[in-house]
């Protein structure tokens, strides 16, 4: 492999976009696959980003755009982050030092990058639903020259919104739609490689047999799905083409079946993709690929084979030790309490690592569940593990969260279940970009009924209030705390009802701090002090329901201020000031939050300062705000 200099290889600076690459003689292609492995590792080693789905697609998407033409084939990724390789190939290359970097390239697809990208989404198992509605609208706007092809794998077909979508694909016979299995599973053999591309040879290829047996062994692991269609899709999924007899299943389902395929070989990735191209109907591709391919610590890394690194060294594969983080410290208190409750068990939706939820199930492998990524139906498993007699602990992304309200409030808070949801990522997480930012759950959670929702400020505040939530057996709670480094510790001066009071002033501005943003509510008190105008902080650690201390506290204070790391919408800035007007208080209240749009890609910091989130900006509005209020009442005695 040659040096990794973090820009693109001669071949690869040559192609500007796929009709470059068609152009290309197939024994260029080679060399053109290191340089990008070349580039992919040298990027991400700076940046971070998701490097091991894309090590390992890089064959399938050069094919891929060897035998389309993207964009007027629409090739879909799900989940998007295996799209790094499609931006190469798609006139990017040069920028990839910009990679997750403000005012640089995302670490999705992107509308704004490229044509060639057509949706934005790194919410996976959305793809085929995508990709579905393309094909028939082409079909009914007469666009019969269009291909739809949806690249689905890494773990996106453990989601059940895909199997919804295969059962609506497989009953039309007549759209050009290509699903491009892409199954990385590690359950393989490294040594399944040179698989024929024909099914014929394949049934005559004793590694293809080593395949089977092996699946067949662990053939008790795949749900029991129930549905005759349900139960045929999943064996696809499984590769059980012997065991459901394919060529007669698929023909009844509308859906042709073409692999395995070795996905490192593009000549046979290429030779299976025209196949299915020419078919002009529902075709399923199913390509092996290998995870972290070409690029050996990612190959060798047990855990998750580089799926996500931060920031690493590219000759050694050695990650930046990353500081201690809210992730960190909720996965220490899982095992404590693990220790302690024999009935709190663990579901994570394919997220063991990155929620801190492996040493919980390295101590109590038999009470930690991983469903993949299948947020509903952990809820609901959730749901039916507490009217066992359990309490489970749900540990996803505050972002994954949005696709699980329904069974969040259906399924639990309607049955009183004591069930608790840990949020990781909440608020502004910066690098991942607009879908991960974790700016919407205080707003949806506030009509849950039942609901307490917890928001600790520091490390101390997040081991006791988990310990809180799981003692609650009358309903759900939810626990939520941000990406990175945990806050410094901020001890409280007193108690207000059940608040913490981290600092007392006279009766000028009533800060209410949520969780995190404790350290600049203090410090923009500072600045507020300078300014002779003095401000008591406090900070709920409950913030759904509210306490009632909030009512006498704020009659007594001239402004509440509520501060929080969510969307302005709805959230406690929002139950603040509902509160007090149900308690007929006029005190003005203002709310300093996210505002509701969608944020570009940048570090945290970097986005707390452009949305006013900043000490100074707070003390500058509460100072200006302040100012209002007393000219309006010189001007207007009686308000």
């Amino acid at each position: 492999m040659s040096e990794r200099t973090g820009q693109p290889g001669n071949l690869l600076e040559s192609v500007k976009g796929p009709e470059d690459l068609k152009r290309l003689a197939a024994d260029e292609l080679p060399v053109l696959a290191a340089e990008i492995r070349d580039l992919l590792i040298a990027s991400t080693a700076r940046s971070g980003g998701h490097l091991g789905p894309n090590l390992g697609v890089v064959e399938l998407t050069i094919a891929m755009h060897r035998v389309f033409d993207s964009p007027h084939d629409r090739i879909l990724w799900d989940t998007g982050h295996q799209a790094y390789v499609h931006k190469m190939l798609t006139g990017r290359a040069g920028q990839f030092d910009t990679l997750r970097q403000e005012g640089g390239l995302s670490g999705y697809p992107s509308q704004a990058e490229s044509e060639h990208d057509i949706i934005e989404n790194s919410h996976a198992s959305t793809a085929l639903s995508y990709a579905d509605g393309l094909a028939k609208a082409y079909r009914l706007r007469g666009e019969v020259d269009r291909t739809v092809v949806a690249v689905i794998g890494d773990g996106a077909l453990t989601g059940g919104m895909a199997w919804e979508a295969l059962n609506n694909i497989a009953a039309r016979k007549d759209l050009p739609l290509i699903i491009v299995v892409n199954d990385n599973g590690r359950s393989y053999s490294p040594t399944i490689g040179g698989l024929a591309s024909h099914l014929a040879s394949l049934r005559t290829d004793q590694r293809y047999e080593d395949v089977l047996e092996f699946v067949k062994g662990n053939l008790t692991r795949v749900p029991v799905v129930g549905a005759p269609v349900y139960d045929a899709l999943h064996g696809v999924k499984k590769g059980l083409k012997d065991v459901l007899a394919p060529q007669v299943m698929f023909e009844d389902l509308g859906l042709k079946y073409i692999g395995l395929v070795d996905g490192h070989d593009e000549q046979a990735v290429e030779s299976a993709l025209r196949r299915a191209r020419d078919f002009r109907r529902p075709v399923i591709v199913h390509v092996l690929t290998k995870k972290g391919f070409g690029y050996s610590p990612a190959e060798n890394h047990d855990e998750d084979c580089f799926h996500s690194p931060g920031v690493f060294d590219p000759l050694t594969g050695e990650e930046k030790p990353k500081p201690h983080g809210w992730t960190n410290v909720f996965g220490q208190e899982m095992v404590r309490l693990g220790a302690e409750r024999r009935d709190i068990v663990a579901i994570t939706a394919a997220m063991l690592g990155p929620t801190g939820l492996i040493p919980f199930s390295e101590a109590y492998p038999d009470r930690l569940y991983d469903v993949g990524i299948a947020e509903q139906h952990a809820l609901t498993s959730a749901a039916g593990l507490a009217l066992g007699g359990l309490h489970p602990v749900v540990a996803v992304y505050a972002t994954f969260l949005n696709r699980a309200f329904d069974q969040l409030l259906m399924d639990v808070a309607l049955h009183r279940l004591p069930v608790t949801v840990v949020l990781d990522r909440a608020g502004v997480t910066g690098d991942d970009g607009a879908s991960h930012n974790g700016m919407w759950d205080l707003s949806i959670l506030q009509v849950v009924p039942g609901l307490s929702v917890a928001v600790p400020r520091d490390e101390p505040r997040l081991r006791e209030l988990l310990a809180e939530a799981v003692e609650i057996d009358n309903g759900p709670s939810v626990v939520r705390y941000p990406k990175g480094a945990v806050a410094a510790e901020t001890e409280a001066v007193g108690r207000l009802g059940e608040m913490d009071v981290l600092r007392a002033g006279d009766p000028d501005v009533l800060l209410v701090s949520v969780g995190p943003m404790a350290e600049l509510c203090l410090e923009a008190a500072d600045l507020l002090d300078a300014q002779g105008i003095s401000a008591t902080v406090v900070d709920p650690r409950w913030v759904k329901p509210l306490d009632e201390a909030l009512v006498p506290a704020a009659r007594a204070h001239k402004l509440v201020v509520v501060v929080e790391d969510n969307g302005r919408v709805g959230a406690v800035g929002d139950a603040v000031a509902r509160m007090l007007r149900d308690a007929d208080v006029d005190v003005p209240v203002r709310t300093y939050g996210i505002p509701q749009r969608f944020l570009d890609h940048a570090k945290r910091p970097k986005i707390l300062s452009e949305i006013g989130l900043t000490s100074q900006d707070i003390a500058r509005q509460i100072t200006e705000a302040i100012a209002k209020r007393s000219a309006d009442l010189e001007e207007h005695p009686s308000r």
